[in-house]
């Protein structure tokens, strides 16, 4: 078998569960019809760096429900007696956008059931923490305004929130910190601690070690030319050989998850 259908069929098993339920398994069918967008002589080398990518970062049903058996009993979040933890906590459905929330809930109300005996809806009726389950925070828009809105109007004078994903992004310190700032302006003493598996870094500050794709030239290309000049920030190029200190990319050391251990911050970084 070539090195192109290894590929196309590495990727659509990789994916295999991506939207199960909403749309039908991928296929290298389908990432053939996806990747003949590009030109014929870079096809193979974005398949080879995406089928590498999608291996250290696509994160399946499986993986995520590991990840959340590993929540359930993170000592320095629950203490000793992780269903009574669980039981005294209120899960926050409050997400304005997407449904990976409400999913990340089902999943983990599902680990409680079998743990516990009882599911998230039963949790929390005299709350002693909040909790926003989320599988990542990218800009952090989305969690700021979630929680803004929740602070605001349901949220106590007095609370401690945890907000848990799988992987945030370090460059989302700015819209967390507004989560801080919003407790404060409504004069409320919300304690809120940040619990992630995986940090990504992606602030241009640290390009060459950013976690991210940033280019390291840019074309000779009328066309791409035109586009970086018309752009009103430029792009931070990154210097040739530099992968990111996760090794996400092609070529790079490796990036090991398991254990899927959880750091936390007493405030945004």
């Amino acid at each position: 078998m070539s090195e192109r259908n290894n590929l196309l069929q590495s990727i659509a098993a990789t994916t295999a569960d991506y939207r199960e339920g909403d749309l039908a398994a991928p296929t290298p069918e389908h990432v053939e019809r996806w990747v003949g967008q590009f030109d014929f002589a870079v096809q193979l080398p974005i398949l080879r760096e995406m089928d590498h990518v999608l291996k250290k970062t696509y994160f399946s049903r499986s993986r995520t429900r590991e990840f959340l058996a590993g929540l359930f009993q993170t000592e320095k979040l629950v203490g000793a007696d992780p269903c009574a933890f669980w039981k005294g906590l209120k899960f926050l459905d409050i997400q304005g956008g997407g449904a990976s929330q409400k999913e990340m809930l089902a999943l983990f109300s599902k680990v409680l059931e079998k743990k516990c005996g009882f599911n998230a809806a039963a949790c929390g009726t005299e709350p002693k923490a909040f909790l926003y389950l989320d599988d990542a925070i990218f800009a952090g828009n989305r969690v700021r305004r979630d929680l803004e809105a929740w602070i605001k109007t349901d949220a106590p004078a007095e609370a401690e929130l945890h907000v848990v994903v799988i992987a945030r992004h370090e460059g989302s310190y700015y819209h967390r910190n507004k989560v801080g700032e919003a407790a404060r302006a409504a004069g409320k003493n919300i304690q809120i601690k940040w619990w992630h598996a995986i940090n990504l870094e992606d602030r241009k500050k640290y390009t060459d070690t950013s976690d991210v794709l940033r280019p390291v030239a840019i074309p000779q290309d009328a066309a791409v030319q035109a586009y970086v000049n018309a752009m009103n920030y430029k792009p931070h190029l990154r210097n040739a050989g530099q992968v990111g200190g996760n090794g996400i990319f092609f070529g790079s050391s490796g990036f090991c998850v398991g254990g899927f251990w959880l750091r936390a911050a007493g405030g945004a970084r």
